[in-house]
């Protein structure tokens, strides 16, 4: 999928463009999720991805997820946690949209550098999450 090199380490990428492609891999994920559980009609599949992409349903995926990131990723999550945007946050408490932005950093960041199976795994665990599915039993 990746035409071009990247200009910069994944590594060195500011947090809040880690966040920015996040988000966009993050809702195509959960847009092919819907589709492929059967879902067809727009206004449904929209109502339904809104479950998944809210603030806060991020915050809880991530908060959920915290104790299965290696080193590594919880350290970018850090980064995204703590990274300063210019926007506020609508519809969502502050600290909901700051760990929504550290997930989404997370899922930039392991698609920067193609991290396809790890990506696949935290993609099932928060689908589950968000469906309510124990993934520790």
């Amino acid at each position: 999928m990746r035409q071009e090199p990247l200009a910069r380490d994944p590594v060195m990428t500011n947090p809040l463009v880690l966040a920015y492609l996040g988000d966009a891999t993050y809702t195509h994920w959960v847009r092919y999720h819907l589709i492929a559980s059967g879902m067809v009609k727009p206004n449904q599949l929209h109502k339904a991805a809104n479950r998944y992409v809210s603030a806060k349903a991020q915050a809880g995926i991530l908060l959920a997820l915290m104790p299965h990131l290696s080193e590594e990723e919880a350290a970018v999550v850090k980064r995204g946690r703590n990274a300063k945007s210019g926007s506020v946050a609508k519809n969502a408490d502050i600290i909901d949209y700051r760990h929504a932005t550290a997930f989404e950093a997370l899922i930039g960041y392991l698609d920067l550098l193609g991290r396809e199976e790890r990506l696949a795994q935290i993609m099932k665990y928060a689908f589950a999450v968000v469906e309510g599915v124990n993934q520790d039993e």
